[in-house]
Protein backbone atom coordinates (compact mmCIF):
# COMPACT_ATOMS: atom_id res chain seq x y z
CA UNK A 1 0.00 0.00 0.00
CA UNK A 2 1.10 3.25 -1.12
CA UNK A 3 1.07 5.95 1.63
CA UNK A 4 2.50 9.26 3.41
CA UNK A 5 2.10 9.66 6.91
CA UNK A 6 2.55 13.10 8.49
CA UNK A 7 3.08 13.29 12.09
CA UNK A 8 4.17 15.90 14.87
CA UNK A 9 1.33 18.71 14.84
CA UNK A 10 0.15 20.09 17.71
CA UNK A 11 -1.26 23.14 19.90
CA UNK A 12 1.68 25.49 20.45
CA UNK A 13 2.20 28.97 21.65
CA UNK A 14 3.34 31.72 19.26
CA UNK A 15 7.07 31.81 19.26
CA UNK A 16 7.25 28.26 19.39
CA UNK A 17 9.14 25.31 17.21
CA UNK A 18 7.62 22.03 15.85
CA UNK A 19 9.01 19.47 13.48
CA UNK A 20 6.60 17.80 11.30
CA UNK A 21 7.34 14.37 9.88
CA UNK A 22 6.11 12.38 6.33
CA UNK A 23 7.49 9.11 6.21
CA UNK A 24 6.43 7.09 3.02
CA UNK A 25 5.32 3.65 3.39
CA UNK A 26 5.07 1.00 -0.20
CA UNK A 27 7.55 3.19 -2.25
CA UNK A 28 10.65 4.89 -2.01
CA UNK A 29 11.48 8.56 -2.12
CA UNK A 30 14.59 9.01 -3.53
CA UNK A 31 13.80 10.00 -6.59
CA UNK A 32 10.78 12.41 -6.13
CA UNK A 33 10.24 15.66 -4.89
CA UNK A 34 8.23 15.99 -1.56
CA UNK A 35 6.26 19.40 -0.96
CA UNK A 36 4.68 20.61 2.40
CA UNK A 37 1.34 22.44 1.65
CA UNK A 38 -1.41 23.27 4.29
CA UNK A 39 -4.81 24.86 4.60
CA UNK A 40 -5.66 27.11 7.06
CA UNK A 41 -9.67 27.50 8.34
CA UNK A 42 -11.52 28.64 5.44
CA UNK A 43 -8.74 28.87 3.05
CA UNK A 44 -7.73 26.62 0.42
CA UNK A 45 -4.78 24.68 0.37
CA UNK A 46 -1.51 26.63 -0.45
CA UNK A 47 1.87 25.08 -0.93
CA UNK A 48 4.60 26.23 1.45
CA UNK A 49 7.89 24.55 0.53
CA UNK A 50 9.23 21.46 -1.48
CA UNK A 51 12.24 19.72 -1.80
CA UNK A 52 13.90 17.82 -4.73
CA UNK A 53 15.30 14.67 -4.63
CA UNK A 54 19.14 16.00 -4.57
CA UNK A 55 17.84 18.27 -1.57
CA UNK A 56 17.31 21.94 -3.09
CA UNK A 57 14.44 23.88 -1.55
CA UNK A 58 12.07 25.81 -3.36
CA UNK A 59 9.81 28.12 -1.19
CA UNK A 60 6.27 28.02 -2.94
CA UNK A 61 5.63 30.72 0.21
CA UNK A 62 8.63 33.17 0.68
CA UNK A 63 6.90 35.01 3.61
CA UNK A 64 7.87 31.62 5.47
CA UNK A 65 11.58 31.55 4.40
CA UNK A 66 13.84 32.04 6.93
CA UNK A 67 11.36 30.50 9.81
CA UNK A 68 10.15 26.78 7.87
CA UNK A 69 13.01 24.65 6.71
CA UNK A 70 12.67 21.54 4.90
CA UNK A 71 14.68 18.46 4.65
CA UNK A 72 14.98 14.37 3.79
CA UNK A 73 16.53 11.36 5.04
CA UNK A 74 16.34 8.84 2.05
CA UNK A 75 17.66 6.14 4.65
CA UNK A 76 14.90 6.70 6.71
CA UNK A 77 12.19 7.43 3.74
CA UNK A 78 11.30 10.80 5.39
CA UNK A 79 10.78 14.21 4.60
CA UNK A 80 10.53 17.11 7.55
CA UNK A 81 9.37 20.34 8.07
CA UNK A 82 11.03 22.45 10.84
CA UNK A 83 9.21 25.30 12.16
CA UNK A 84 10.19 27.95 14.36
CA UNK A 85 9.09 31.45 15.94
CA UNK A 86 5.42 30.27 14.80
CA UNK A 87 2.38 32.89 14.53
CA UNK A 88 -1.36 32.64 14.56
CA UNK A 89 -1.28 32.98 10.87
CA UNK A 90 0.76 29.17 10.72
CA UNK A 91 -2.33 27.79 12.12
CA UNK A 92 -3.53 24.84 9.64
CA UNK A 93 -3.89 21.08 8.55
CA UNK A 94 -0.46 20.48 7.23
CA UNK A 95 -0.11 17.94 4.39
CA UNK A 96 2.91 16.44 2.37
CA UNK A 97 2.90 15.11 -1.07
CA UNK A 98 5.24 13.38 -3.15
CA UNK A 99 5.74 13.46 -6.97
CA UNK A 100 8.09 13.77 -9.61
CA UNK A 101 10.43 16.80 -9.31
CA UNK A 102 10.50 19.88 -10.10
CA UNK A 103 9.11 21.41 -7.38
CA UNK A 104 7.64 23.80 -9.67
CA UNK A 105 5.56 21.12 -11.47
CA UNK A 106 4.47 19.30 -8.03
CA UNK A 107 1.09 19.63 -9.29
CA UNK A 108 -2.38 18.07 -8.51
CA UNK A 109 -2.17 16.04 -11.93
CA UNK A 110 1.40 14.89 -10.98
CA UNK A 111 1.54 13.96 -7.43
CA UNK A 112 1.29 10.72 -6.64
CA UNK A 113 0.81 10.05 -3.02
CA UNK A 114 -0.86 12.98 -0.25
CA UNK A 115 -0.49 12.42 3.19
CA UNK A 116 -3.76 12.25 5.96
CA UNK A 117 -2.52 15.34 6.93
CA UNK A 118 -1.01 16.87 10.76
CA UNK A 119 -3.29 19.73 12.46
CA UNK A 120 -1.15 22.32 13.78
CA UNK A 121 -2.56 25.16 15.96
CA UNK A 122 -0.73 28.24 17.06
CA UNK A 123 -2.79 29.79 20.23
CA UNK A 124 -1.54 31.99 23.06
Amino acid sequence: QVQLVESGGGLVQPGDSLRLSCTASGFNLDHYAIGWFRQAPGKEREGVVCITSTGLPTYYDDSVNGRLTISRSNAENTAYLQMNSLNLEDTAVYYCAAGPPPCLLLTDDRIRSWGQGTQVTVSS
